[in-house]
């Protein structure tokens, strides 16, 4: 440690230290007639805890208290704990106030105070304040003016500890730089009276130090050898009694590791960390500071050094508002929350540490001291860090994860700290993230309250107030289903066991497709878990249950705000029994785009270690070369392939031969002979008449008789049920279905209808009835919660016109919606038949996500600019299409069946590139370990595997989910209606966090629009009242608000901290230099600058200087 104690070399040292001599030996020989005169009122000339520290004492002794605070301060705790409180310092910003002399000594004047004590820090040091004091006949509770002065002065207080025989940094004339490596900061307690006597309370060890600002001191100081302790008390007390010291404070110095001890200055004045020697002694020394300034001696006050034992240890930590994260950023805000921890051996010592406190960024950061005692330092130790696990601070920063880390940190628990411990041991900033949940989902559920859902809503239509009733579910395991099959013998050994089973096999749609198809995709996983147990023990011999994959994956976390992983996790972890399918987008697996190979591989391996069993693999184009990716990744990552035709046409029409029956078949060959384990057709638009897939399923059945067949359709046309049953007399070993109230329409078939019509038959499902019909009852009420998203708003029937659109279930109820929404909803039938030219337009496609999409896109296009199939040939040259028509021409998602529509394809592209071959095949491998870096960067070290997976596949969706769930929390917990709607004035409920961990929450008020444009939203959460602040986002848009900056562009130069601007140092249309000065801030007495992260020209300055700014405000704008 390097310190720098001064440089001047001439007679000046000398004279001081023979002047001081010969002073402080006149003090002790001039007799003193002294009186004991009583203290009536005393004022703090301070703020904060220490003034609170001291009015506790007066009233404990007796004496009226007196607070003074600045405009800044009205609303702080120190003027409500005196008797009387009175403003200084108007109009003077707000450090000064506290400092302005002449306010402070005319209060005390004006009001009849007799003493003032100057607590730490501002005015305590200032010996022209403690003989202003005097000259205004009021007692300064502290040192003479002359003591001030000496001790004030670094050059002189070291002069005098020269002359008293210490070791010190020179000789008193010549101070130099001394280099001490790894000191311990010890610092010793004093005590004197006006007579001449001085007692020491033992000394604290401060070396836990940032930047030589005390973080955690400790009394006694550990494995301190006692002779070195007698040395540091005898030298502190004769450097006292030889200035003449009265009142309390501290001599401080460095211990080197050979023991010796070097002295660095006396502190004149109450330290901060006065309250762990106060702990250890049992004396209390502002007490003692009082009684000693109206003329009492110490041993009037039984205060003699062979008295003073110390007892036990004692630790104080100062829990500031200060983000350890980043640098120790002071932070400002409303405290939404405040808890303390408290019992057996803790003491706080805080100011204004109350639930809707405010904390500004004028002075310092300290929210509360904590002082643990204990027998020794890890009993203490184990007291503190209780204490601090207890502590519930929101709304604002603290540094207590810190402390929390040092606190468990073997050096600190060993006692062998230095003055290098926090540079020393970085791990010290590892910090475990607080959780924080309740309040973000007070603030979640509080800004729906203000501003409505966070989700789009398609129709204006409120969630059902009926709960559904889960049905009952048996104690104990669920029964044995064809997972274990899989888990036993592995895909080919599952495939084999479904062939070779008796009767119909079933998969359930219900937590996948069908609230695709019906209810947007919206279904959340609070209300997949409810149901689960109930699936498990009462269908244990479903084929599969299909919950995951396809546009549920994205819309998880952009409508839902959950993650999908966790819902496989979760579902998995309630239905161990039955196998889980998932339908993935071949090369483009669950997105709507190319991804690097080894992203697919990459995806479909984690999706297995998660839960996954089945992966129904299909391709948009049923282009082989994508599907042949998707079939290898899932089968390398160990799950059962379920190779999917995607069917379109009608392959019992003779005049319909692009989609024949020979394509259907050719098509299979490639699927069976890359080794697909079964064989599914997916007829996503409910295309399959009776006819048609007895035929389609009898030729494959004929072709491979040992592979399984899995037939996928819709029921939108009315004839899903009739057709199932007919693929299943042809040889179908599966059909897809969903329970009965959740089916139809553009759903798939009823679960009910198939079980019934096939009881008693050879293809008898084994399913019951009775359960179907529970199973049926509980989505029936659930689906009323997912009112504002139901199909039937806009559409109350199928139709059988999808066999001449042929527009895809979940895409046709999607269109139905949008179509109401832009005012198109009486033009329904011109956007279905738009739907069927654009189709012919493109080639006549398979449709299916992405290609669907495509149609659909163009569909539209045609609609609203009312192009016929004609004027879009006629003028594809000059049109400007959709850019999901125009990727698709270019080959973006692969090359159709028959290729692309020319001379339309030629006349849209012109000259823009055309993709060759499968589009994934040369895209650059996907770099998985830096996206993790760049991940864990970003959202801290809690990144896991699975949401690398969810950034590689949707990079800005992720993005905006985490920032999401950062300022809202873990919402899949709130029950649909809360999540949708938000509650009602008193209602009352509960959210249960985890097992063991249940909210109870009543919402009491909804505040009115202030200045800032935010409603206060009232709460009661476990019997105390909370509130949050929401921002209007209506009435924002009304009023003018500082912009923000953005972080995802890098010219924009947020502010890093709440606080206000001292100096801007650029201009506009400035170039600058990368690490160049932009501007300063400044925020509780620490100033920061502000550096460009970039080279470029000052675009626009939004800031001048005085502007208050608060956290990621925009300063400025850099273009490069």
């Amino acid at each position: 440690m390097l310190l720098q104690v001064g440089g001047k070399r001439s007679a000046l040292g000398l004279l001081a230290i023979r002047r001081v001599w010969s002073m402080s030996r006149s003090a002790h020989t001039t007799p003193q007639t002294l009186e004991y005169k009583p203290i009536k009122k005393v004022m703090v000339a301070n703020r904060g805890e220490i003034a609170i520290r001291v009015f506790r004492a007066c009233t404990e002794l007796g004496i009226r208290t007196v607070a003074v605070y600045s405009e800044q301060d009205t609303g702080q705790m120190h003027r409500q704990k005196a008797d009387e409180a009175y403003l200084i310092g108007k109009g003077l910003p707000p450090v000064a106030a506290y400092l302005h002399i002449p306010d402070i000594i005319k209060v005390a004047k004006e009001n009849g105070v007799d003493a003032i004590h100057p607590g730490y820090g501002f005015l305590s040091e200032r010996a022209d304040f403690a003989q202003a004091c005097m000259d205004a006949g009021v007692r300064f509770i502290g040192p003479t003016p002359d003591v001030v002065r000496k001790m004030g002065d670094k050059v002189e207080a070291r002069a005098i500890a020269f002359s008293a025989g210490k070791l010190s940094f020179g000789n008193g004339a010549l101070f130099v730089e001394k280099f001490i490596e790894k000191p311990r900061h010890i610092e010793v307690q004093i005590l004197g009276d006006k007579y001449g006597n001085v007692i020491h309370l033992y000394e604290r060890d401060c070396s836990i130090q940032r930047r030589h600002q005390k973080v955690v001191e400790i009394a006694p100081a550990a494995h301190l050898d006692p002779h070195l302790r007698d040395r540091l008390t005898a030298d502190s007390v004769n450097l006292a009694r030889q200035v003449g010291y009265e009142n309390a404070g501290t001599v401080e110095f460095l211990v080197d590791k050979h023991g010796k001890h070097y002295f660095i200055e006396v502190n004149s004045r109450l330290q901060v960390e006065h309250t762990v020697t106060e702990e250890i002694t049992d004396v209390d020394l502002v007490h003692a500071q009082l009684r000693v300034c109206e003329g009492r001696s110490l041993p009037e006050l039984g205060l003699k050094q062979d008295k003073i034992r110390i007892n036990g240890y004692a630790i104080q930590c100062r829990v500031t508002t200060e983000d350890p994260a980043r640098g120790f950023q002071p932070d400002t805000g409303r405290l939404e929350v405040f808890r303390s921890g408290e019992g057996m051996g803790i003491r706080l010592d805080s100011a204004s540490a109350f639930q809707g406190a405010v904390i500004s960024p004028h002075y310092d950061s300290l929210l509360v001291k904590v002082i643990a005692s204990g027998k020794d330092l890890p009993a203490a130790s184990a007291k503190m860090s209780r204490a601090l696990a207890e502590f519930r601070v929101r709304g604002v920063k603290t540094n207590i994860p810190f402390l929390q880390n040092v606190l468990s940190n073997n050096q600190f628990l060993n006692g062998t700290v230095d003055t290098q411990f926090i540079d020393e041991n970085p791990d010290l900033f590892n910090l475990k993230p607080v959780q924080n949940r309740a309040q973000k989902l007070l603030h979640y559920l509080g800004h729906v309250m203000v501003n409505g859902p966070t989700t789009p809503i398609p129709v204006k239509a409120k969630p059902s107030p009926i709960d559904p009733v889960i049905p009952p579910v048996p104690l104990g395991e669920p029964p044995v289903g064809f997972r274990d099959v899989l888990l036993r013998e592995g895909p080919d050994g599952f495939a084999k066991a479904v062939r070779a089973h008796q009767g119909l096999l079933l998969m359930d749609t219900t937590f996948r497709d069908a609230h695709q198809s019906l209810l947007a995709t919206r279904v959340r996983t609070h209300d997949l878990k409810r149901i689960a147990p109930f699936v498990a023990h009462s269908f244990s011999n479903l084929f599969s249950v299909e919950n995951w994959g396809g546009a549920t994956f994205d819309v998880a976390m952009r409508f839902l705000c959950e993650c999908p992983w966790r819902r496989l996790q979760e579902m998995r972890a309630l239905m161990p029994n039955v196998p889980f399918q998932m339908l993935l987008r071949g090369a483009n697996a669950v997105g709507y785009t190319n991804y690097p190979d080894n992203a697919v591989f990459k995806f479909c391996e984690v999706a297995k270690e998660n839960g996954m069993d089945i992966f129904r693999v299909f391709d948009s184009l049923n282009y082989l070369p994508n599907m042949l990716l998707g079939m290898e990744a899932a089968g390398a990552a160990g799950g059962v392939v379920e190779a999917a035709i995607s069917y379109t046409g009608d392959v019992s029409d003779p005049t319909r031969q692009k989609y024949s029956l020979d394509y259907y078949l050719k098509l299979a060959d490639e699927l069976v002979k890359a080794g697909t384990h079964i064989l599914c057709i997916k007829d996503m638009a409910g295309l399959l008449k009776p006819d048609s897939g007895h035929l389609l399923v009898s030729a494959l059945r004929d072709r491979f008789p040992d592979v399984p067949i899995h037939v996928h359709t819709h029921d939108t046309a009315g004839a899903g049920v009739a057709a199932m049953l007919a693929c299943a007399e042809a040889g179908a070993d599966i059909v897809d279905v969903a329970v009965d109230s959740m089916a139809g329409m553009t759903s798939q078939p009823s679960m009910g209808a198939i079980v019934a019509c096939t009881k008693g038959t050879k293809l008898n499902t084994g399913i019951s009835l009775e359960k179907v019909f529970d199973y049926s009852e509980y989505w029936e009420v659930t689906r009323g919660l997912y009112a504002p998203f139901d199909c039937t708003a806009t559409m109350k029937s199928g139709n059988a016109d999808v066999y001449e659109n042929e527009i895809p279930g979940g895409q046709y109820t999607n269109l139905h919606f949008q179509a109401h929404s832009m005012g198109l909803g009486n033009k329904f039938k011109e956007v279905k038949k738009a739907y069927a030219e654009a189709n012919k337009l493109l080639g006549d496609l398979i449709k299916v996500t992405p290609s669907s999409k495509i149609v659909g896109d163009l569909a539209q296009f045609m609609v609203q600019n009312s192009l016929t199939r004609a004027e879009v040939e006629e003028r594809a040259d000059e049109l400007s299409f959709p850019l999901s028509v125009v990727e698709f021409l270019q080959g973006h998602i692969g090359i159709p069946h028959g290729g692309f529509p020319e001379p339309f394809r030629s006349k849209v592209l012109k000259s823009l590139p055309r993709v060759e071959g499968r589009p994934g095949a040369s895209l650059p491998p996907l770099d998985f370990q830096a996206l993790e870096k760049q991940l864990r960067d970003a959202h801290g070290d809690e990144i896991t595997p699975e949401d690398v997976m969810s950034a590689a596949m949707y990079p800005k969706v992720f993005q905006e989910f985490k920032e999401f769930t950062r300022t809202f929390g873990p919402v899949d917990c709130l029950d649909t209606r809360l999540f949708l709607d938000g509650p009602k004035i008193a209602e009352e409920f509960e959210v249960e966090l985890e097992r063991g961990k249940t909210l109870h929450i009543k919402a009491l008020a909804l505040g009115d629009l202030n200045k800032a444009g935010q409603r206060e939203v009232f709460f009661e959460l476990n019997g105390q009242l909370r509130s949050v602040l929401v921002k209007d986002t209506m009435a924002m848009k009304e009023m003018h608000f500082h912009p923000k900056a953005l972080k995802d562009v890098r010219g924009q130069i947020g502010a890093p901290m709440p606080g206000k601007v001292v100096e801007v140092k650029v201009k506009q249309g400035q170039q600058v230099e990368k690490g160049q000065p932009l501007c300063v801030l400044s925020a509780m007495k620490m100033e920061t600058v502000v550096n460009s992260p970039l080279s470029g020209t000052v675009a626009k300055i939004y800031v001048t200087a005085d502007s208050t700014l608060e956290g990621d405000d925009l300063i400025l704008e850099i273009t490069e």
